[in-house]
């Protein structure tokens, strides 16, 4: 993908029928740590948001082992707990942030190691939402 600070040479004036214009490129989405946004509901939140970010920098900064597997294990199963709880009680939220910097390959290896690891095919992930309508 090319850099958005890349402009097209523009084209030379002449009495000639304007060429069609060119398709509208999407910006690159920047590889930055995520900046903790004010929250309301106490510590336990800005320090998940501290813990984020700090995530974020290392794996920009190439460091792959900041969390040892346990505690990869245990942040991944209190967020999909919390993400549940809180959709199961009525509230319409997605897990992600519409621009978030996770990209859609990372979300699918991700919903892929999480099914894998619930021993759950993509079927019964299917049948589920046919079921409950989610």
């Amino acid at each position: 993908m090319s850099s958005p600070k890349r402009a097209a040479k523009p084209a030379p004036k002449s009495k000639a029928k304007p060429a069609a214009k060119p398709a509208a490129r999407k910006p690159a989405l920047k590889v930055a740590a995520a900046k903790p946004a004010p929250e309301s509901n106490g510590s336990t939140s800005h320090d998940a948001t501290r813990l984020a970010a700090e995530i974020e920098r290392a794996l920009v900064g190439g460091k792959l082992d900041t969390l040892t597997p346990q505690a990869l294990h245990a942040l991944m199963g209190a967020c999909c707990k919390t993400y549940a709880t809180r959709v199961e009680a009525g509230e319409d939220l997605l897990p992600l942030a519409q621009r978030s910097t996770v990209s859609p390959t990372e979300v699918m290896v991700t919903a892929s190691g999480l099914l894998r690891a619930a021993n759950l095919a993509v079927f019964e992930l299917g049948m589920w939402q046919s079921w409950t309508g989610r």
